[in-house]
């Protein structure tokens, strides 16, 4: 179709022409740019903002703050003198977090591209800090400042996500050779694992190493370098072992999967905590005993507001309400990865998919610890175990999420 060259014709003078001075009426009164004032809208779905994930984390939040309300007051009164004590502080954690996630879903996300290095070298400099802070129960994991202390394995884990996102896009079409695919992230991992070692930290060794070898796999690394490192992997641990160097790891397996089947007095202390969640599991039954009802939680469960709340919820809400609450976790899972699947770079979708990523693999893992499928760890549930840091950090990477659904080619609803 050619364009006319021929001179514009003159409107007619019943027609008047548009004046650019003429500002629309809903911006009258105002000194702002329309560009400055819908920026200024919070929850504007032009902006892109995903109000799907945004719910589903706020929901989470919700129910997380009262379940572990009700799993915690039995202790909190027990240990500090007030029912409320875990309550009144994760509310301030959740008010912090969410205030840091909306605030992080209008940063550029991009900006994280030069961040990703800076932020991995300070994550192993706070691993090494936290070797010589004190330890609790024998292990070295938190930096204490004032109110809360700093979980640094936390902070590990968004950075390493981070890095690899960063190396991912900046060598996507390389991904498939061993120096580009592979060889970055072992030099990442080992000298993370071996500083998770030396807590110890060994659930943290294992979610880091899913968390690396999901980022592998959606960066494009072929399955054989998957073969060939899960057989080394399984020979250093056995070596490991034989050694004697895995005796924490060693104490953590002994009566796993005897919860209910122990057969000495060694057994049944080491399995008091699963057993006592297995029981809070079973009596909840189909429809649960309702909320604020559980008897496992008047201190049979230790730590029932931390690793095992989520046995709680089974006994308070029962089955029903249990799978209720996982196919939410499903949901926001399915969404954030849908969201970064559809962002317009590389960069995007990688990270988007490995922060989405660590929010299923750790309620899994979570799971599987309170059902004795795997041997009792410390792995929280995201938005129920109670913890400052841990749903700072997941919150404030929430809102990463919401920052690339703005770039999303997604209807925002």
């Amino acid at each position: 179709m050619r364009l006319d060259s021929s001179p514009a014709r003159q409107l007619p003078v019943h027609e008047p022409s548009p004046s650019p001075k003429i500002r629309p009426e809903s911006n009258k009164g105002s000194s702002l740019p329309r560009k400055v004032q819908n920026k200024l809208k919070l929850f504007s779905i032009r902006l892109g903002l995903d109000m799907t994930f945004l719910f589903l984390v706020i929901v989470l939040v919700i129910i997380g703050l009262i379940m572990m309300f009700s799993a915690s007051y039995p202790a909190a009164l027990e240990y500090t003198g007030s029912s409320y004590t875990y309550l009144m502080r994760q509310c301030i954690f959740a008010v912090i977090g969410i205030t840091i996630m909306i605030f992080v879903s209008y940063f550029d996300y991009h900006h994280f591209h030069k961040l990703a290095f800076p932020l991995l070298v300070l994550s192993m400099i706070l691993l090494v800090v936290v070797l010589f802070m004190p330890g609790k129960n024998g292990v070295h994991r938190w930096i204490p400042l004032g109110m809360f202390d700093i979980q640094a394995s936390e902070i590990c884990k968004f950075c390493i996500i981070l890095f690899l996102a960063h190396w991912g896009s900046t060598h996507f079409r390389k991904m498939d050779t061993f120096k580009y695919g592979v060889l970055p992230a072992i030099i990442i991992f080992i000298p993370t694992a071996f500083l998770l070692f030396k807590e110890p930290h060994y659930s943290g060794i294992v979610i880091i190493a899913i968390l690396v070898a999901v980022m592998l796999f959606v960066s494009g690394v072929k399955l054989r370098y998957f073969l060939i490192a899960g057989v080394i992997v399984v020979a250093a641990v056995l070596g490991l072992a034989v050694t004697g160097n895995l005796t924490y790891a060693m104490e953590r397996l002994d009566g796993w999967g005897q919860a209910l089947t122990y057969t000495t007095k060694e057994l049944w202390d080491t399995t008091y905590q699963t057993r006592n969640s297995l029981y809070a599991i079973g009596s909840g039954g189909v429809w649960g005993q309702g909320l604020g009802q559980s008897r496992q939680k008047y201190l049979y469960i230790p730590e029932a507001q931390n690793d095992f709340v989520f046995a709680v919820v089974c006994e308070e809400l029962g089955f029903i309400g249990a799978m209720i609450i996982l196919c939410i976790f499903a949901l926001l899972v399915w969404r954030g990865i849908t969201v970064s699947m559809r962002a317009k770079d590389k960069f995007g979708s990688l990270l988007g998919i490995g922060l989405s990523a660590q929010i299923g693999i750790q309620a899994i893992l979570n799971i599987m610890v309170i059902t004795d499928w795997l041997p009792n760890t410390g792995i929280s549930l995201p938005f129920f175990s109670y913890g400052g840091s841990s749903l700072i950090m997941l919150l404030a990477q929430m809102g990463i999420v919401l920052s690339i659904s703005r770039t999303s080619n997604l209807e925002k609803a």
